[in-house]
């Protein structure tokens, strides 16, 4: 009796590697692959301390949300420095143009009153020695110089004309220009420190999962160094394999059905790459079947609502038909069965 059971069991066995022998056409339908994420990785390009983490691991963060702080006292001092710098500067600028302060021209306008009384007094003084001489009462030394004296007067109320006009119409117009100039560099020296300022505190610059923190507070962390990484959900991709004899079947933009553990039903996705350079089956894909054999690389993507499902390092089997996926269960089963109530 026992014999008999040992023979049929070496049937079942026949009929079960023939079985498996059948699923080649089935698996020439099933390529197996993996999930491939492209992270962000969110430096500063200043180095520092790190002062504060303000996200965590797995969380979920939006563009512009704050992710991480450096200590940055030292740029904060920088900051301050050039906006006094600037106030001087603005402040330089406007005095030049407006002239001189208001008290300074009415002082010129007092030495002016003088300078045109005397003018008077001189023209006065000189008329009269003029008109002694013509009677011969003096000599003509004192005359020429009460007419010098009056020269000197009219000179005088000219010149001090002139320099109140010149104080009422500001600087000249070559110290004008410098001081713009001086303005503009401290405005471009405020707009460089705010910058080492916010550099020090970044955002995240795409919506996604927080992968990692690299770094932790209290951390040195070098200019360029990550802290953070970020995967955006369009960054999650399929990566799969197939056999050079059928990779020209595939286009770019053809859909595919994509299967992994604990999925109800497939998710569609877009092929999107297609390597141009053969290789050899990667050891993460463990297949015996396709072991050693020249493949291509393909990549595909979900739809931006079912990439969140897609997790890094996940394996996949992908397929361009839903009918890729089936196999036998019920068959297995009766075999199973068979032999547990055969060993009874």
């Amino acid at each position: 009796m026992k014999s008999g059971l040992k023979f049929t069991h070496i049937i079942v066995a026949i009929l079960l590697s023939t079985l498996l022998c059948g699923c080649n056409e089935t698996e020439s339908k099933l390529w197996q692959g993996y999930v491939e994420g492209e992270f962000v990785y969110v430096s500063s390009p200043l180095g520092g301390q790190l002062d504060e983490i303000s996200v965590r691991k797995g969380q979920t963060v939006v563009t512009g949300q704050p992710l991480f702080t450096l200590e940055r006292e030292f740029e904060k001092s920088g900051v301050d420095e050039a906006e006094g710098n600037l106030d001087r500067t603005i402040s330089d600028l406007a005095d030049k143009r407006k002239g001189r302060r208001p008290s300074e021209i009415a002082s010129i306008k007092a030495r002016l009153r003088k300078a045109v009384a005397a003018e008077r007094l001189a023209a006065t003084e000189y008329k009269r020695r003029a008109d002694l001489y013509s009677t011969r009462t003096i000599s003509e030394e004192e005359r020429d110089q009460a007419r010098t004296d009056y020269e000197q007067a009219t000179q005088l109320v000219k010149e001090i004309k002139s320099e109140l006009k010149t104080a009422t119409l500001g600087s000249r117009t070559d110290e004008i220009n410098a001081a713009e100039s001086s303005v503009r560099a401290a405005q471009a020296k405020l707009e460089q420190a705010r910058w080492n300022y916010d550099q020090k505190a970044q955002s995240a610059p795409r919506s996604g999962l927080v992968f990692d923190t690299i770094r932790y507070e209290g951390e040195w962390v070098a200019a360029g160094k990550p802290i953070i990484s970020i995967l955006p959900p369009e960054n999650r991709k399929v990566r799969f394999y197939v056999p050079e004899q059928i990779v020209g079947s595939f286009k770019i933009g053809e859909k595919l059905l994509v299967n992994f553990d604990g999925l109800a039903k497939p998710i569609p996705v877009t092929l999107s790459y297609i390597s141009a350079q053969a290789e050899y089956t990667p050891p993460v894909i463990y297949s015996s079947q396709s072991r050693a054999k020249l493949v291509f690389m393909l990549e595909a993507v979900p739809a931006e609502d079912k990439a969140v499902l897609f997790k890094p390092g996940q394996p996949v089997d992908v397929s361009r038909t839903a009918g890729g996926f089936k196999i036998d269960n019920g068959f297995f089963a009766r075999i199973k069965n068979y032999f547990r109530s055969s060993d009874d």
